[in-house]
């Protein structure tokens, strides 16, 4: 019987499995999430923690030069400056194994299924981490930031708003696009619960966006891209289930070198990416194959420092989804209009 050793090419199967990691993911898809160069350099060094330079955009209360004749009167150029954003490293692993007489039994490649599995595995860590750090933001900016980011509709009277006041409608969408003010254009796609995203579709309000062999390739709302992802915060039971959806957009500096993304996600290199170990006593001596595979990511949003010294301290020694969602954790650094993104807390209308 072929084993997995037999086939197995770490360097090979680690390049496969980040590509596609990448490729499937709905936030990358979309623009939300750049791969970047930059940040995964920065994740191949050392340490836990460090800055993100970016730069700070053209000051445009400057008033220009009034061009004269006067050869002595020489203008004096201006400059741009930079800023930094403390980022923390993520290091996770996770590993599945299997018994050899399975393996044997079934007739099937071992390989191709753990690669397989492993790439939709991986995609869902890092969309659950994306969102974690959204539920972290969104926490920092009530507590700390006036909530300046976010539309909150779950408790609207419907005596004042009518009988659609606690809803996802175009309105609602339109105020928490407006929250950035005159860089609105900036935000470019719309992440719900599909609960919120079935409402728009009975309401026929999405567009669908299809190539030429009539497969889907996107959809829109109010010209915004749409990630349904059922991962996204929801609160309460039944017809008072609240549901957080999140605008993204691409941002007014540049940010680790690519111009205006929500997210940056950079991955380092592990000494030993990816394993198998053997256990030949296993199963009575039939023994078993185990594969794994180890990650080391940064994955941080625009405008936010990483606050290391939070308490209480980390329980890992990389922060958990429950410690990324902590408002503790994050702190604004730059204004309001800068940072491509936007909340709003709705309810889901009701099947008629």
């Amino acid at each position: 019987m072929v084993r997995l050793s037999d086939v197995f090419t770490p360097q090979v199967y680690g390049s496969y499995t980040s590509l596609n990691t990448t490729e499937t993911n709905a936030f990358v898809r979309a623009g939300i999430i750049a791969v970047d160069p930059l940040i995964s350099a920065i994740a191949e060094q050392g340490g836990k923690t460090g800055t993100i330079p970016f730069w700070k955009d053209i000051d445009q209360t400057i008033e220009p030069n009034y061009s004269n004749d006067d050869p002595t009167d020489r203008a004096v150029p201006n400059k741009i400056g930079t800023g930094t954003m403390t980022y923390r490293k993520a290091w996770l692993n996770q590993s599945f194994a299997s018994m050899n007489l399975v393996t044997e039994l079934a007739k099937a490649d071992p390989l191709e299924h753990i690669k397989r599995r492993f790439d939709t595995y991986w995609v869902g860590q890092q969309q659950r981490r994306l969102i974690a750090t959204l539920v972290g933001i969104l926490a920092d900016n009530v507590a700390n930031d006036g909530g300046d980011m976010l539309i909150d509709v779950s408790a609207r009277s419907t005596a004042t708003y009518g009988p659609d006041a606690n809803y996802l409608t175009g309105d609602v969408f339109i105020d928490a696009a407006y929250t950035m003010g005159d860089q609105v254009e900036n935000l470019k796609g719309i992440a719900v619960h599909s609960m919120i995203a079935a409402t728009w579709d009975k309401a026929n309000e999405l567009e669908t966006i299809r190539d030429s062999d009539g497969n889907i390739l996107l959809k829109s709302y109010k010209g915004r891209v749409v990630i349904v992802d059922d991962q996204l915060p929801v609160s309460g039971v039944g017809v008072n289930r609240i549901y957080t959806s999140v605008l993204f957009g691409i941002g007014a500096f540049g940010f680790g070198g690519v111009e205006g993304h929500a997210f940056a996600l950079g991955e380092g290199v592990p000494a030993r990416a990816v394993w198998t170990e053997f256990d030949e006593q296993s199963g009575n001596g039939g023994g078993s194959e185990t594969i794994g595979e180890r990650k080391t990511w940064i994955m941080h949003p625009f405008g936010f420092s990483w606050n290391e010294a939070a308490t209480p301290a980390l329980v890992e020694f990389s922060p958990t989804l429950a410690e990324l969602a902590q408002a503790q954790r994050w702190d604004r650094i730059v204004g309001r209009k800068n940072v491509p993104l936007a909340f709003i807390k709705s309810k889901a209308k009701p099947s008629a």
